[in-house]
């Protein structure tokens, strides 16, 4: 399966960007169909949102509802310029948005470290504007933070997965480090992809282990450090 090999391999300008339009123009569920809990909020007090692009939403999604303190999850659309885009909007890369995976979770049981873990061991950061089969700006290796606490984290986690990339001679990572103010808004896709591989459980899904451990400070961890991050 070739995914997106039609699509542009450089971001579009403002200028550029399809128009878009002021509305949704799909229904999204209320509700997370695997954790049960609101897909759109509102979620309990306390709780954080880190947003994260590792190419197909599909499969990216399934890895972080798996992981103990997500309170849900969703895929969308994010750091772009198209507002209210569709999937074939998306995909022809003149929205400017990469797939993404809203990550809400509780932060007295899991850290920013460990959900960043999760994301460096599932997907090949140096690929550029691709994943795999997957190919074009969509498809781009991101990550949008709404704390000083994830930036902080998303940064050390890079550097220090960068050192065992190296060692492995993988390849420099490519991944984009923003904040969800400079990305722009998430823009959550239409209800069929949402919990996509919960509903159709042999659906595509190029996610998985890459072989390779990320290092992170013992002290930034909750007690779930054993935990071996989830497969695609």
């Amino acid at each position: 399966m070739l995914f997106g090999s039609r699509a542009k391999t450089t971001l579009p300008t403002r200028e550029e960007a399809l128009p878009g339009r002021d509305h949704r123009v799909f229904p999204v569920p209320v509700t997370h169909e695997v954790l049960g809990t609101p897909l759109e909020g509102p979620w309990p007090d306390g709780t954080e949102v880190l947003y994260v692009a590792m190419g197909c939403f599909w499969g990216v999604e399934r890895i972080f509802w798996k992981l103990p303190g997500v309170v849900t999850t969703a895929a969308g659309y994010m750091g772009g310029f198209t507002p209210n885009p569709t999937y074939e909007e998306t995909c022809t890369g003149r929205t400017g948005h990469a797939e993404a995976v809203l990550v809400a979770y509780d932060p007295a049981v899991t850290s920013p470290e460990l959900l960043l873990k999760a994301f460096w061991e599932n997907h090949d950061p140096t690929q550029g504007n691709r994943q795999y089969n997957d190919v074009g700006t969509a498809y781009r290796s991101a990550i949008f933070t709404t704390t000083p606490g994830q930036a902080a984290a998303a940064e050390a986690t890079r550097d220090a997965f960068q050192g065992v990339l190296t060692q492995a001679g993988r390849g420099t990572i490519t991944t984009t480090i923003a904040s969800a103010e400079q990305a722009g808004p998430f823009w959550y896709a239409e209800d069929y992809h949402q919990q996509y591989l919960h509903k159709n459980p042999g659906g595509y899904c190029n996610h998985g282990p890459n072989g390779l451990t990320c290092p992170v400070g013992v002290a930034n961890l909750p007690a779930q450090t054993d935990i071996a991050p989830p497969q695609g």
